[in-house]
């Protein structure tokens, strides 16, 4: 393949890009901060464990339940424009809980108010998101601009909860009202954005239509397989899940301990994403991608032994570099292998694989260790991301046949199947 020019262009040369960059980064950092002051708001009003569990289900009820609609109107509307409106309703939701909070009127219920809210505008919000960075860059540069926003988010969720805490210690109100601020640029930024879409087909609302992301996958059996190993890999290897235990009962290490645990794979995957922004993958993109995944259930199974604290930092930072990997490869897939028109709806079955692979594999990890015990759970979950690695590796053998990223276009997958 001959080099592209824009292959190796200063990233931040394309016009839109920073401001995309600046939305996404903004929008992840407001929603990391508002999840630390809704979950020691919610306790602190109830003082019940179940409560914070039914702060999940409230969030990810409505994302479940418009999530295809979503992707149909990312196809058929105006993509910036439902991007705006759900940022501005986050900070319009935001503000609203800093004055409750001010006024010391905050109840359970609001809160519930707000997640649902908050789940259903990322429903609509995400979706069409994805689709912006493949409007701004040629697809030569998409894998770096893909690892540069992958390290800006990861960023994100380490400053988040960490800003996030420190703010709490002055109560809720600050905290909502640096979210309000941080959805409000959001929305400026988004509105900033240089845009370019080709002109799309409208199509009649029908349930064709609406699931048409799951109809293009099960024709395309090499992204299908992409999104689902990185779902089951996930949904089996939920060892994050486990921290609070590990920290507490077996590495015995103590809340300084837990953060540090919390914050070892995004600093893995920080680093990991730093250095695909400016050296990106090559060939065997998926060989690489089969890879990620095998080292995530080792790094998993290792974490899962382990007894040491600088040891479990150095699993989970592995696992989280590796997942990195993955990430890419999927996103590649399904931003350049998807016709612009199906892109809405194609991201908005990956976000929903996305969603249920972090909160059933929870569940999972959870139930599974209450009846094995930790240990034996985290490790039978790496060992099974190991296997399902295995399997999928027959499964797909477009997937495992994929090369090069910068050559994924909707013809040659259709090529590859």
């Amino acid at each position: 393949m001959t080099s592209h020019p824009a292959a190796k262009a200063p990233l931040l040369s394309f016009k839109g890009l920073k401001a995309a960059l600046m939305a996404r980064t903004l929008s992840a950092f407001s929603s990391q901060v508002q999840a630390v002051a809704v979950g020691w708001q919610i306790y602190a009003l109830t003082h019940e464990a179940s409560a914070l569990g039914f702060v999940g289900l409230a969030q990810f009820l409505p994302m479940v339940t418009f999530i295809f609609p979503a992707g149909h109107a990312a196809d058929q509307y105006n993509r910036r424009r439902i991007v705006i409106i759900c940022q501005i309703t986050e900070a319009m939701a935001a503000l609203f809980m800093a004055l409750a909070s001010f006024q010391n009127v905050v109840t359970p219920v609001m809160i519930y108010g707000l997640v649902a809210l908050f789940g259903m505008c990322r429903a609509f919000e995400m979706p069409a998101q994805q689709t912006f960075i493949p409007a701004i860059v040629p697809v030569s540069a998409f894998p770096r601009a893909t690892a540069l926003s992958s390290s800006l988010f990861q960023v994100a969720c380490i400053a988040g909860p960490s800003i996030g805490g420190l703010l709490y210690g002055l109560g809720p109100t600050p905290c909502y009202a640096l979210c309000a601020i941080g959805f409000g640029i959001a929305a400026l930024s988004t509105l900033l954005m240089k845009l370019s879409f080709p002109s799309r087909p409208r199509q009649p609302v029908s349930l064709a239509a609406v699931f048409g992301g799951i109809i293009f996958l099960r024709q395309n059996p090499t992204m299908l397989g992409a999104l689902s190993l990185d779902l089951f890999a996930v949904l089996l290897g939920g060892a994050t899940a486990m921290l609070p235990l590990y920290a507490t009962d077996i590495l015995h290490a103590g809340p300084w301990g837990l953060g540090l645990l919390r914050a070892a794979p995004a600093i893995g995957a920080l680093l990991v994403a730093a250095v695909l922004a400016r050296r990106p993958m090559g060939h065997n993109s998926g060989l690489w991608m089969f890879f990620s995944v095998a080292v995530f259930g080792v790094a998993t199974i290792l974490f899962g032994f382990s007894k040491s604290i600088p040891l479990s930092v150095l699993a989970l930072a592995i696992l989280g570099g590796a997942d990195v990997i993955s990430v890419m490869v999927r996103s590649s897939l399904v931003q350049l292998g998807t016709p612009d028109e199906m892109r809405g709806r194609v991201s908005a079955v990956n976000m929903l694989f996305i969603g249920s692979s972090n909160q059933l594999g929870e569940f999972e990890s959870g139930m599974l260790a209450s009846a094995v015990g930790a240990v034996p759970a985290v490790v039978i979950g790496g060992i099974g991301t190991l296997a399902i690695t295995a399997i999928w590796m027959a499964l797909f053998p477009g997937l495992r046949k994929l090369d090069r990223l910068d050559d994924i276009t909707p013809q040659e997958l259709r090529k590859a199947t």
